[in-house]
């Protein structure tokens, strides 16, 4: 054997010991579709990968020992995997930070008996425009993206006592306190809420930190605006034009998405109610925001999932809004506001009854209706019919795909974690 520290040159010179039938023919354990290349390999040391996996192959090797093969391979599988990525692949921000944060995050721990997070680990990231911002444990840093210098590091934040849970940004801020080109960035851990006004220079300034008196499930902006919101039943808003925080007390909510300069809250009683952030309307007798109700479902199910999309069609009156909502029950249903109908309300448009569980997210989009519920995320979707933009029934939404999103990883592994791995484009996506 020309490999003399291989499984079969120990095999054949008596340092493994064997057992031979009557024939003196050695069985060996093997993969037969692995082993014929193996063979090959060993007989003329050149390589024959038609229709061979190579991870498996590569492992086969590894077992026998068989080096020069092992290395082989290995080249092969880096000429299909480069540092640099694909033709998708953009930029590469590297990890930047001092030891001041590496020295703040121990002695934290050292206090605190709670869970040990990488404080390296990206958590979450989020992006607006030419921004994105990514959080780890204890802070958050901005980049910025320019045609001619490509990404840059713009603002890093203090360390934070507490790990962060959920991160918005808004890289377009109209009416802030610093003018229009201010940048603003929050980040939420529990029921606090920390918001940093952040110059073009660089330079940034801690607006306050607010209490939204619950934990936070949801933190985004709408316009200019400031949203947080919570399952038990409250929203709370920070105006940038007027610079105050508001708490405002509201059903259960078990789901939100905005569209345009509206929040939309799906609630447990069945009902979605929206918010108007452009015109911030308050109520006169005693200062609440003017909250809504816009559609109840037929079957008083809690609206476990929300997703809106405007479609390009316009007019005077407004826009044919889309909105496709998930029951507790595992109903689907889409529901549409003409332009001309405003004042009665939207219109029941579809409905599917494709799960047995309660729906956890949906999203509509022009093409796509896509729908996950709580039985190991169990996904459907369907392809959507549209006629000049809007969406039809002739012919009516096609079935497209069924099956399940299995996850073999701790479910919670640390607070941000539902935020940072939300499945599809309601994680967040849409409104950044």
């Amino acid at each position: 054997m020309w490999i003399p520290d291989s499984f079969f040159s120990s095999l054949l010179s008596g340092r493994i010991s064997t057992l031979r039938d009557e024939t003196g023919a050695i069985f060996i354990d093997r993969d037969p579709t692995a082993f014929a290349p193996i063979l090959n390999f060993l007989r003329t040391k050149e390589l024959d990968l038609r229709g061979v996996n190579i991870s498996i192959l590569r492992h086969e090797a590894e077992f026998y020992g068989i080096t020069p093969l092992v290395r082989r391979l290995l080249l092969c599988e880096e000429l299909d995997r480069s540092s640099c990525g694909s033709v998708l692949f953009h930029g590469y921000l590297p990890f930047k930070i001092t030891e001041i944060y590496f020295h703040s995050h121990w002695e934290h721990i050292d206090n605190e008996k709670s869970p040990v997070v990488d404080p390296r680990k990206v958590l979450i990231i989020a992006g607006h425009h030419n921004w994105i911002v990514a959080a780890y444990a204890h802070f958050v840093i901005c980049y910025r993206i320019k045609e001619s210098s490509g990404w840059q590091q713009v603002f890093s934040s203090p360390y934070l006592n507490w790990t962060i849970e959920r991160i918005a940004l808004n890289a377009k801020v109209v009416g802030g306190p610093h003018g229009d080109k201010d940048k603003m960035v929050a980040a939420a851990s529990e029921s606090s809420i920390i918001l940093w006004s952040i110059q073009d220079g660089g330079s940034g300034n801690e607006i306050g930190v607010f209490s939204l008196g619950v934990p936070v499930d949801d933190l985004f902006f709408i316009g200019s605006q400031l949203v947080a919101t919570s399952h038990t039943g409250k929203v709370g808003v920070w105006n940038a034009v007027t610079q105050h925080w508001q708490v405002q007390d509201v059903v259960p909510i078990t789901s939100c998405d905005t569209a345009g300069s509206f929040l939309l809250l799906g609630c447990n009683n069945g009902s979605i109610y929206y918010i108007d952030m452009q015109k911030f309307p308050l109520r006169m007798k005693d200062n609440d925001l003017l909250v809504t109700e816009l559609y109840h479902d037929p079957s008083n199910d809690a609206i476990t999932a929300l997703s809106v999309y405007l479609t390009p069609k316009t007019s005077v009156s407004g826009n044919w809004i889309e909105i496709a909502y998930g029951t507790s029950s595992g109903a689907v249903r889409v529901i549409v506001q003409h332009p001309e109908t405003v004042g009665s309300g939207p219109q029941l448009f579809q409905t599917f009854t494709v799960h047995r569980s309660p729906v956890t997210k949906i999203m509509l989009s022009e093409k796509h209706l896509v729908s996950v519920c709580a039985d190991n995320n169990h996904v459907r979707t369907w392809t959507v019919t549209r006629f000049r933009g809007m969406i039809s029934t002739q012919p009516g939404s096609t079935p497209l795909a069924s099956f399940k999103i299995l996850s073999l990883e701790e479910t919670e592994s640390h607070g941000s974690y539902c935020s940072g791995n939300d499945i599809g484009e309601r994680g967040g996506l849409r409104r950044k």
